[in-house]
């Protein structure tokens, strides 16, 4: 699924227009990254919780020529499902 077709099956289930769903995922969207940018962790209860990660400093190797490069550390995010999620995809 597309944010499209996301916007178009929201707009169906809320009985919305398009447009005020496809306002409404952006800028949720963009809280979201907002608030993980700043560390903090986003929880929703059923679905999952999204965090920040670090990612150590690391050696690599460049798969066409074998060479050693160093793969810098990086901050990254993670997403936890949650138990109702889990339960849901697993056909529970």
């Amino acid at each position: 699924m597309n944010k499209q077709e996301l916007v178009d099956a929201v707009a169906a289930a809320t009985g919305d227009s398009k447009t005020a769903t496809a306002e409404m995922i952006d800028a949720f969207i963009g809280t979201v990254t907002a608030a993980i940018t700043k560390g903090d962790t986003v929880q929703m209860i059923g679905f999952g919780s999204f965090s920040t990660g670090a990612r150590a400093a690391r050696v690599g190797r460049n798969p066409a020529t074998g060479a050693e490069i160093q793969i810098p550390a990086a901050n990254t995010v993670k997403f936890t499902a949650g138990k109702a999620f889990k339960d849901a995809v697993n056909g529970a």
